[in-house]
């Protein structure tokens, strides 16, 4: 195709867009046009006008293997000419019951059953709903739910309402129920840790239940690594810590893994890091490598078997048209076996040192205030007067970083770099050195050469 017929493609594909489409935490007021994507493949996105990008956050931290796999691809096909979907209720198919049987093999002893959605959100919602009922169905009535500051946990209402404050959730206030809100660990302002948080930091979620003992029927986190409120890192023994206080005042532990899920903290998942099994699991983004949508929330027995009655009434009432969709479980059976014979996790283990190692230059830098780093995943916080997700920095770095053919996404003043597994060496020291090169330029006067 000649160029002008790749702008003349690329114009219209973006004119037919904004004439009908609603994006995504878009202000479409002031947010410039959406980038026209034709292709993928390994790390790289190619538009219609034949700029390729790095694809520097996984494409919202679901591509773990990279675009169009091809033993991926393969898994999807086969699936496809066997069957494409059937309800779940009722019903049951091959590809549902192998990833299910895989998960429980791989996820920490315990967690036993596998209830599937089609988000992280809803897999979210569904633990809420699994941790109030299972109280309920007990005889006891628990209402109230524990979660910490900077949490983010998805945009459907119980998520928002176990979420922070934040610009995510603000225009929805009135409608959320009350949660609980105890301080989470924060690597920069966290009075009682020195440079980093540890079990210390737990007094305050310590505090609030033994003010609310016997009222709360959860508590809910992101283990190891809260996302959306800021790449905030914490130490292993913070989460032990959780799960102690768990155990000791009687109530369910809740981990969100939707993001830290499939080994992107550097273990397959969060929880490892201190050898804690979750009374309920969520999961997501990366469970089908971003090749389709799935959710999985995943309870021990001792849960599951809290609904068995002859009492319908005690049955859990959720579903969704796509609950365990032939074709989403089977590319996910397939992402595990990748894991398992393709030295996946050796090469997070890779990537994971070559970030630390990369930003620790970027940390010298005076715009800097703090760089973290865990497994696969690089955040580099910057000093703003308007720090947060609305900060102004964030979008001018978003489009620099796309003039350099990198796709990064700041939240607000928070860099951060969570690229698929299969990236090289080679372009993760590339990408390091175009994000030294942007910082090291907007600390003279925000500009770019």
């Amino acid at each position: 195709m000649k160029a002008s017929s790749k702008r003349r493609f690329s114009n219209d594909l973006v004119e037919r867009d904004r004439r009908v489409i609603w994006h995504p935490y878009t202000q479409h007021e002031t947010a410039g046009p959406p980038l026209p994507v034709r292709w993928g493949s390994g790390v790289w996105l190619e538009t219609v006008r034949g700029q390729r990008v790095l694809d520097g956050i996984s494409s919202w931290w679901v591509n773990i293997h990279g675009h169009a796999h091809p033993f991926l691809n393969q898994a999807l096909i086969d699936q496809a000419t066997k069957l494409e979907h059937v309800m779940f209720a009722g019903f049951t198919h091959e590809p549902a019951v192998e990833l299910a049987e895989r998960l429980i093999e791989i996820l920490p002893k315990g967690l036993a059953r596998v209830f599937y959605s089609d988000n992280g959100s809803t897999a979210v919602e569904v633990a809420l709903k699994m941790g109030y009922q299972y109280w309920l169905n007990k005889g006891e009535c628990r209402q109230k739910f524990v979660a910490l500051t900077n949490a983010y946990h998805g945009d459907t209402f119980g998520a928002m309402s176990a979420s922070d404050t934040s610009s995510f959730t603000e225009a929805f206030r009135p409608l959320l129920f009350n949660v609980l809100r105890a301080d989470s660990p924060d690597a920069i302002s966290c009075g009682s840790c020195s440079g980093r948080c540890d079990a210390q930091c737990s007094v305050a979620l310590e505090v609030v239940l033994g003010q609310n003992r016997h009222s709360v029927a959860a508590v809910i986190v992101e283990p190891m690594l809260q996302g959306a409120g800021g790449m905030i890192v914490w130490e292993p023994g913070y989460l032990k810590r959780v799960r102690e206080l768990c155990d000791e005042f009687g109530v369910l532990m809740i981990a969100d893994e939707v993001l830290t899920g499939f080994g992107r903290t550097g273990r397959m998942f969060a929880c490892e890091h201190a050898g804690v099994t979750p009374d309920i699991i969520c999961l997501s983004k990366a469970i089908t490598a971003g090749y389709l949508p799935l959710g999985a929330t995943i309870a021990t027995e001792e849960i599951f078997e809290a609904f068995l009655s002859s009492d319908r009434t005690k049955t859990l009432f959720h579903g969704h048209s796509y609950t365990a969709n032939p074709l989403a479980c089977a590319v996910a059976c397939a992402s595990l076996d990748l894991f398992k014979g393709a030295g996946t996790m050796s090469r997070v283990t890779s990537i994971a040192k070559r970030l630390k190692e990369g930003v620790e230059t970027l940390a010298e830098l005076d715009q800097v205030a703090d760089v973290r780093t865990i497994g696969a995943v690089a955040a580099i916080e910057l000093k703003a007067t308007d720090a947060g997700y609305l900060a102004g920095i964030g979008p001018m770095l978003h489009q620099e970083f796309l003039r350099r053919d990198i796709l990064l996404r700041p939240l607000g003043n928070v860099v951060y770099f969570m690229p698929p597994y299969c990236i090289t060496d080679f372009e993760i020291d590339w990408v390091l050195g175009e994000i030294n090169d942007v910082l090291s330029n907007l600390e003279g006067d925000r500009a770019w050469g």
